[in-house]
């Protein structure tokens, strides 16, 4: 290998200028031609193969209710549950005229059914305590209807106060909404925008949490092209939401959340920081190669050749591979990090044989012989690693192996070929002094003379190691990998807490309704489980009993809430008139010991100093949503039997397919579980309905398939290297040489994230396959130096060229550990500390694994 390798080297030096002429213009060439061609693909679930058994159940529920997908999850906050579902209704309507943008718009407890039938659905008590309470408000309604305006307001509350006057109204019961209308009419004398939720006030009960929010739910068409491929719809959705005052100073606050916004603020937070990041780890690694090299014509050949091999490798994944994933767009980083130490190998080598003979071609075909066996093994293990992750199933990663594994392939030819004919272009000055670490040479002695204690250490250390891993966990929870920090990462922390709302459901599709409730059933009585939902769930129980109550009510609230001749719109002065008529009689009131009666009578005669000019304030916080709870309370009258046949389309597409096909959706109790109890609710349920599909579903099983490839490549990757060592080093003795550090700091670099408490995770579990690589190469430069015979390994050029590779290579991956992305900076964080174990492996046992050289006497 060795002459073979020479000779290509010696071939190169002699058509220097027309090798890099050719190797420039064929860079350019694939330059221009990836500039073209290059694309992404952003879709992250084509991240894993789809032809796993839970892919195609997830697949299956996909086409069943394809309206599901790829959803923008709208949450709109409010303080009031007026201005809630005001706010949820024009953002439907508005978004749902963007057929270019949304494919689908829906609310899902919004629309003329759950506004009519709605009311069902509470306890017949409740009911009931509705019906009383719009009974004994008749004649506040009765005015409101006739006048559903800022005159009629008053009216009304004049009304009040007149009947608290004659005693037929409780004082006690006015004290409530007689301080609601204060404050929000002294909100508008100081200009504020502070709605009275005439809801709370009809109803005379405070809001439940649940109805100050609502849900829209957006179907965005998305463009996988796009770094963000929901970027339009998500700032489409915020633009809106400004043009209809739906802002935190009109009460209201509008925030995204949902599998949309989380993949886009995932791509977005790798990002941030990528050019500081880059431009770090660039300088770095020029520093780090002037400080190995001491030449700057040595360190602009190995930047060609890196640069020339980078085309080279994006030229085969735009050519070979098409479209990039979120995981193989990495390929660049891994390049620079590892296919650099062929370039300081060959070049510190060509400069320790130029020391010893001031010749620039002798110097190239010695270093060829010298260092290029090591260099091509140590290739070829790295590019297995990678490779070993192109049969499994992980597709981002298997793709990310295949350009990563030719792509040092690519680095091997061009530091055979292009390096030392840039080498014999640039003439790089000859060496004054020797290239290695002299100050190590008493160290590299003790370690060969104190071998026995020092493989007693590290075999304690292994043990120590071994027993650490007993808490290593794996974090199979993506979200934990995504910024805490971003808008839909704080929306979906706040609201999977709620059980009704938790995104970790599981959801079945069952052959007809029938087996829906018939499985409904027998998973609902697992304990782990807290509600269990179905179409048959949307007919709300003890009907009978509800209609006759709204019915009623309806008999007498109907000619009230329907006033055969509403009044027409009032004047400024109308208006004015009756804001002093009540003023009168709130004061009255207001002698009978209600405070709050006295309170607003001050507030309404500061308006009536103002005059007109305070009206439209007024009228904002007062009546502009009057029209709309009155219809509500119309509607809700107007109540009929539901059954499962008169559900509405909109209702019922979304649990019963056109084939008759239902599903069910199945919640955890305690809403937001944390893995253990994810763990213990899949499982409950899996073992009842094996075919079920949803989050926490997905996200176990995609665990447990990475998990795999990972165990697979590494199995893969360490019986191939095994077999190529081999081949090469002919013995097994000197196989388990080279790996036997490796495995030591593999499992030191594991204990290690154990104590830390950082578990493994879908990220930083790319390290263990890269370790092997990285690590072996390291080895492997030092046992074939020594079987040579040279026993001088810490002192050697050899070591040199290590070090600053595992310098280079540790700057480019511990890059990443700055990132915004906590997943990224995760593996960059284990990615750096397994090179550190890695050089220390190398640098202090390997030196006493391997003992004397085999020609030297045996140490004492």
């Amino acid at each position: 290998m060795d002459s073979h390798l020479a000779v290509v080297v010696e071939l190169s030096r002699r058509y220097a200028g027309l090798l890099v002429l050719i190797a420039l213009a064929l860079s350019v060439l694939g330059g221009v031609f990836t500039a073209r061609h290059i694309s992404f693909d952003t879709d992250l679930n084509k991240l894993i193969a789809a032809n796993l058994p839970w892919r195609q159940r997830e697949a299956e529920m996909d086409r069943a209710f394809p309206q599901d997908n790829d959803l923008l999850a709208i949450v709109i906050d409010a303080k009031t549950p007026d201005l809630a579902s005001d706010a949820a209704d024009a953002m439907t309507s508005r978004l749902a005229a963007m057929p270019t943008l949304f494919k689908e718009v829906r609310e899902p407890e919004g629309g003329p059914f759950f506004q009519r039938e709605g009311i069902l659905f509470l306890p017949t008590a409740e009911v009931q305590s509705f019906s009383d309470q719009l009974i004994d408000a008749q004649p506040l309604i009765g005015t409101l209807a006739a006048d559903p305006s800022l005159r009629g307001v008053f009216g009304a509350l004049d009304l009040l106060a007149l009947g608290a006057t004659r005693g037929d109204i409780e004082a006690s019961g006015l004290t409530t909404p007689l301080a609601d209308v204060a404050d929000a009419v002294e909100a508008a004398l100081a200009g504020r925008y502070a709605p009275l939720s005439w809801q709370n006030l009809l109803s005379g009960r405070k809001p439940d949490p649940r109805e100050l929010r609502r849900f829209v739910l957006a179907q965005p068409i998305l463009d996988y092209a796009a770094i963000e491929p929901g970027e339009r719809a998500v700032d489409t959705v915020h633009e809106v939401a400004r043009q209809l005052g739906l802002t935190e100073d009109r009460g209201v606050n509008v925030r995204i959340t949902g599998p949309v916004p989380l993949a886009d603020d995932q791509l977005v937070t790798l990002k941030e920081g990528a050019g500081v990041t880059t431009a770090l780890s660039l300088g770095l690694l020029c520093l780090w190669l002037s400080l190995a090299l001491r030449s700057a014509r040595l360190v602009a050949a190995i930047l060609v050749t890196l640069v020339v091999g980078l085309v080279a490798c994006a030229t085969f994944a735009v050519g070979v591979v098409g479209p990039l994933n979120p995981i193989s767009a990495a390929f660049a980083v891994l390049f620079i990090g590892l296919a650099v130490d062929f370039g300081i190998q060959f070049s510190v080598r060509y400069r320790d044989e130029r020391f010893h003979t001031d010749d620039l071609a002798a110097s190239l075909r010695r270093t060829a012989r010298g260092i290029g066996g090591p260099l091509a093994v140590a290739a070829a293990a790295t590019s297995v690693g990678f490779l070993s992750f192109v049969p499994t199933d992980y597709t981002g990663v298997s793709e990310l192996g295949l350009i990563a594994g030719v792509g040092m392939l690519i680095a091997l030819v061009l530091n055979f070929t292009l390096m030392p004919a840039l080498l014999t272009v640039l003439r790089p000055r000859g060496e004054r002094r020797q290239v290695g670490f002299a100050r190590l040479a008493p160290l590299g002695r003790v370690l060969v003379e104190r071998r026995r204690l020092v493989l007693v250490a590290a075999a304690l250390l292994a043990v120590a190691a071994a027993v650490a891993l007993k808490g290593l966990r794996f974090d199979f929870n993506p979200l934990d990998l995504q910024s805490q920090q971003t808008e839909a990462m704080r929306v979906l922390n706040e609201i999977k807490s709620d059980p009704n709302d938790t995104p970790y459901t599981i959801e079945v599709l069952t052959p007809s309704i029938d087996a829906a409730e018939a499985l409904a059933k027998r998973v609902g009585a697992l304990p782990e489980v807290s509600q269990v939902v179905t179409a048959a769930s949307f007919v709300p129980e003890d009907q009978q009993a509800k209609l006759a109550i709204l019915s009623d009510a309806a008999t007498l609230m109907g000619p009230t809430l329907a006033p055969p001749q509403p009044k027409p719109p009032p004047s400024d002065a109308e208006v004015l008139s009756a804001i002093a008529t009540c003023a009168k009689d709130m004061r009255a009131a207001g002698a009978h010991g209600i405070a709050a009666a006295t309170r607003l009578a001050g507030l309404l005669d500061q308006v009536a100093v103002r005059g007109a000019a305070v009206l439209p304030a007024l009228k904002a916080n007062l009546a502009d949503g009057l029209p709309q709870r009155l219809q509500a309370l119309n509607l809700s009258l107007a109540a009929t039997p539901v059954t499962l046949a008169s559900l509405p389309d909109e209702v019922k597409r979304n649990w019963i397919t056109p084939g008759g096909r239902a599903r069910i959706e199945i919640f955890p109790k305690g809403g937001a579980p944390d893995n253990d109890a994810l763990r213990r609710f899949t499982r409950a349920v899996l073992a009842v309905a094996p075919d079920a599909t949803g989050t926490p579903v997905n996200i176990q099983a995609s665990a447990d398939t990475v998990s795999r490839a990972f165990a697979v490549a590494g199995a893969i990757a360490l019986a191939a290297i095994a077999v190529l060592l081999f081949v090469v080093l002919r013995r097994v003795w000197y196989v388990v040489l080279v790996l036997a550090p490796l495995l030591l700091a593999g499992l030191v670099t594991l204990a290690t994230a154990t104590l830390l408490g950082m578990p493994l995770n879908f990220a930083n579990i790319i390290t263990l396959p890269l370790l092997l690589g990285i690590g072996v190469a390291f080895d492997i430069y030092f046992v074939m130096r020594w079987r040579t015979g040279a026993g001088d390994l810490l002192q050697s050029s050899t070591a040199r060229a290590i070090l600053f590779s595992a310098l280079t290579t540790g700057t480019a991956f511990g890059s990443l550990a700055l990132s915004n992305h906590p997943g990224t900076s995760e593996m960059g964080k284990l990615l750096t500390m397994a090179l550190g174990y890695t050089l220390l492996s190398t640098f202090i046992v390997l030196p006493a694994l391997l003992g004397p050289a085999p020609d030297q006497p045996s140490a004492p």
